[in-house]
Parts: C-alpha cells; structure tokens; sequence
C-alpha cells in the first residue's frame, strides 16, 4: 500500500494531504510531551528550519509509551508551540502498541526486516518515493550525521 493510502488527520484535526510533501524526505518522529527525550523537539525544530525545502518532519503523538502524552490535541499543540515554537507537522494522537495505526504498520512493516518501536522518540526516514531510508533508536539526535548524511544525498 503506498502512504498516499493511508489516512491521518493533522493534530487540528483536518486531513492530512501526502501530496503537499512531494519530492521531499519524510522524518516520522513518534513524540510524547513528558517523556526525558521530549527536548529533542528543539533539534527537530532546527533541522527542520534549515531543511525544510527537501525535508517535512511528521510528529506522531502517543500515548502507548510510559502515559507520557495524555493531553488532548489543545495541549499538545499548545506545548509543541509555546515551549518548542514547532512548525513542522504535528498529526492526531495515534496507537502504536495499542490499536497501532495504519502509519505505523506501514513504517515498521513495509521492509524485509521490521522495525519494533520501542519507546518515544524513534524516527524513521522515508525518501521521495516512500522507501525506508534509515531508522533510529530515541537516543539518536535529530542532528546525528547519520540523519544529516540522508538528508544530503
């Protein structure tokens, strides 16, 4: 199933329409607010500032991991602007262990070996034509170079 297949509202709740990015690099981050790797919304902040002509980075909001996300839409757009001034895009709270969304089979499923998220904080990079390109553990930065070198190419 291509991404276009897939549905998932914005965290305002309008739909969320995959052509808007085309010809760029999708960064897929699973965020929670209360999480100890939440400040990395400041380093998805700034490499979105520099790469956002062939970059979108998609924060998927989750409530699965250690309950560290249980606000509504308000609340976490309200967090995500206030204390982090996020502009890339922020979708709807979604499942990943817990009734996982279709998004998440998706990333996790769609390569030879799957990926397992683990905890808040994981990214997976997708390129133009929705091939998986990398994905990283919490505990990479944003700014790592391996993420950086998959922008670059």
């Amino acid at each position: 199933m291509p991404l276009s297949n897939i549905h998932i509202n914005r965290l305002n709740g309008s739909k969320l329409d995959w052509s808007t990015f085309a010809g760029k690099r999708l960064l897929f981050v699973n965020v929670a607010s209360e999480c100890g790797f939440t400040p990395q919304y400041a380093q998805l902040q700034e490499l979105y500032s520099y790469h956002k002509d062939k970059l979108e980075i998609i924060a998927l909001p989750c409530n699965d991991f250690g309950a560290q996300e249980p606000g509504s839409a308000k609340d976490i757009e309200s967090f995500c602007q206030v204390d982090y001034g996020v502009e890339f895009t922020v979708t709807e709270k979604i499942g990943i262990i817990n009734e996982p969304h279709e998004l998440i089979k998706f990333l996790c499923e769609t390569e030879s070996e799957p990926f397992i998220i683990d905890w808040n904080f994981n990214k997976i990079m997708l390129d133009e034509n929705d091939h998986v390109l990398g994905r990283f553990r919490s505990s990479v930065n944003p700014l790592d170079e391996q993420i950086l070198n998959l922008i670059a190419v």
